[in-house]
């Protein structure tokens, strides 16, 4: 079942979004991979798929330029099946506790990680509805974004980034809840060697972990009823 999929934040090509790129692509799917600066990588890879790639422009998190994405993606396809928001970003202080960090980096983490998602699932809202299916929103969160299974004193933006994307997650599950023509999930992909290091002690690479979440994505499709976080072994996670 070939299908339009568009993962956002794909430009790296040890990241998680490169590779799910990668495996839509060998399935023989279309893909729309997003960026927001050009990728060397990727333009390697249209070279061998040709016209089932399309690198799109697009900064999630400005609204302007996600509109102006949607209108350009409009001209080249008449709908999509799957979308992945994958795209993220972390301040430089990720790493540091709560009297080390510079808490002013934490509302651009958020900004680009919770409300980016919100702003392509708006933008491309139209697109996702014209599906023969039922179009899938798959949100990339991360178990450092459950607040009752939280134990870290550092990681607070991209906690906290995480934790808001899993709330517009459920508001969005509301928002669409009479709606059997789309539906949304957020979910933990596990622990991912997202650097590329062989010594990372991550157990899967991008390329694994992004053949585990194609399974679990087409699983999920048509599951109105299941716990609306969940995990790359199809577990749920507490919000």
């Amino acid at each position: 079942m070939n299908q339009n999929v568009m993962i956002t934040g794909a430009g790296k090509k040890v990241g998680l979004g490169f590779n799910l790129v990668l495996r839509y692509l060998e399935a023989g799917n279309k893909v729309v991979a997003t960026v927001r600066k050009e990728s060397p990588e990727l333009e390697e890879l249209k070279k061998e798929y040709g016209d089932n790639l399309i690198i799109l422009m697009m900064d999630i998190g400005n609204t302007e330029s996600v509109e102006n994405a949607a209108r350009e993606l409009s001209e080249k396809v008449d709908h999509l099946d799957l979308l992945i928001n994958n795209a993220v970003t972390v301040s430089p202080d990720c790493d540091k506790g709560f009297f080390d960090a510079n808490l002013d980096y934490i509302a651009k983490t958020v900004d680009v990680a919770a409300v980016g998602p919100m702003r392509v699932i708006k933008a491309f809202y139209g697109l996702l509805k014209k599906s023969e299916m039922t179009s899938l929103i798959m949100n990339i969160s991360s178990e450092a974004g459950s607040i009752s299974k939280c134990y870290r004193t550092n990681m607070i933006d991209y906690g906290m980034a995480k934790a808001a994307l899993n709330m517009a997650t459920m508001n969005l599950v509301n928002t669409f809840k009479d709606d059997k023509k789309i539906n949304i999930f957020c979910v933990h992909p596990g622990w991912i060697r997202t650097d590329g290091r062989e010594d990372n002690p991550a157990p899967l690479s991008s390329y694994e972990a992004a053949q585990i979440l194609l399974e679990l994505f087409e699983k999920r499709r048509n599951d109105f009823d299941g716990h609306r976080f969940i995990t790359n072994e199809d577990v749920d996670y507490p919000f």
